[in-house]
C-alpha cells in the first residue's frame, strides 16, 4: 500500500475545505514531507503548502483556520485524523523570490489551543520558508495546480544558509524547546546535514547521519529522539534537561561552524 493511501481520504476532505474557503484565489496545494519520502511514521503529520494568488482577507484566514481544527487531531490522537500542517503562501509575496519570505498563513495543532479561543498569527517573514520550499521543489506531489518547481523559483544557496542561521537562532534556552524537545532535536540534524551537504535530508536519514558524527553523550539523545518519532513512543528528553540542553547546544554550534566557511555552491540555488 502506499503510503499516502492510509489518508487519502483526509486529504479529499481538506482538499475539499482549501477549495472552498479560497476560492479563484487558490492556486496549488503540495503534499510534501515524509508522505512523499521516506514513509509515514505513527505521529508523522500530513505537510502540505497551500499558494493563493495574492494575501488573503483576514475573514478568509481566520475562517480556514478555524475548520481546519475538524480535520486535524494531535499526533497519535485519532485512529482516523493525523495531524495537519498547512502553509499557505501568496505567489505575489515569494515569486520573484526574495529574502526573507512572507508566509500567509500557517496551521498547525501546536496552535489549537490559541485558535480555539479566537487567537490568529497575523501574516508575518518566516525564514523557514526557504528551507520547505527548497524541500518542496525536490519533493512533493501536486494535489491541484501545477508542480512545486513550475510554480516557485529555486531558492538561492545563500538564502537557504540564512535560513538555517535564522531557524537556529530560536533555540537558546529551555523555554523555547520545552513540549517539543524530540522535534527539535531531529530538525537541528535536518540543518546540520543540510548546512554540510545542501541537501535535504527526511529524519532518518539525518538522524543517522548526525549520530554518525557525534560524541556518545549527544548520540543517545539523538538516537532516543529518533527511536521515539520510528516507534511513536514516549521519548523522555523532558526528564533529561541536562543532556538535552547539551546535545542542542552542541549541534547548534557545529551548524554555525559549518555555516561561517565559504559556501562551495556558488549560489546557484540548493540541489
Amino acid at each position: 500500500m502506499r503510503t499516502t493511501d492510509s489518508i487519502h481520504a483526509q486529504l479529499s476532505a481538506v482538499s475539499a475545505v482549501l477549495r472552498a474557503h479560497l476560492g479563484p484565489h487558490l492556486r496549488a496545494i503540495h503534499l510534501y514531507g515524509s508522505a512523499v519520502t521516506d514513509g509515514l511514521k505513527p505521529h508523522s503529520d500530513i505537510d502540505l503548502m497551500v499558494a493563493v494568488a495574492t494575501p488573503l482577507p483576514e475573514p478568509m484566514r481566520q475562517g480556514l483556520m478555524q475548520e481546519l481544527l475538524a480535520h486535524s487531531a494531535w499526533p497519535g490522537s485519532s485512529d482516523v485524523l493525523r495531524a495537519l500542517e498547512v502553509t499557505v503562501v501568496a505567489l505575489s509575496e515569494v515569486v520573484p523570490w526574495r529574502y526573507p519570505p512572507r508566509r500567509e498563513m500557517q496551521f498547525g495543532e501546536w496552535l489549537r489551543t490559541d485558535l480555539q479561543a479566537g487567537r490568529f498569527e497575523p501574516p508575518m517573514p518566516d525564514p523557514d520558508l526557504a528551507i520547505l520550499l527548497t524541500k518542496l521543489r525536490q519533493h512533493s506531489s501536486s494535489l491541484f495546480g501545477p508542480s512545486a518547481d513550475e510554480l516557485f523559483e529555486p531558492v538561492p544557496a545563500s538564502d537557504l544558509r540564512k535560513a538555517l542561521t535564522d531557524t537556529i537562532a530560536q533555540w537558546n534556552s529551555p523555554a523555547e524547546w520545552q513540549g517539543d524537545e524530540r522535534n527539535i532535536i531531529l530538525a537541528l540534524t535536518r540543518i546540520w546535514f543540510t548546512a554540510c551537504t545542501g541537501e535535504i535530508a527526511g529524519k532518518d536519514r539525518a538522524a543517522t547521519w548526525a549520530a554518525e558524527r557525534l560524541p556518545a553523550s549527544h548520540r543517545a539523545i539523538v538516537e532516543r529522539a529518533l527511536r521515539s518519532y520510528l516507534r511513536g513512543e514516549p521519548d523522555g528528553l523532558a526528564l533529561m534537561p541536562q543532556p538535552l540542553a547539551d546535545t542542542i547546544h552542541f549541534m547548534k554550534r557545529a551548524v554555525e561552524e559549518e555555516l561561517k566557511k565559504e559556501d562551495p555552491s556558488n549560489d546557484q540555488g540548493a540541489r
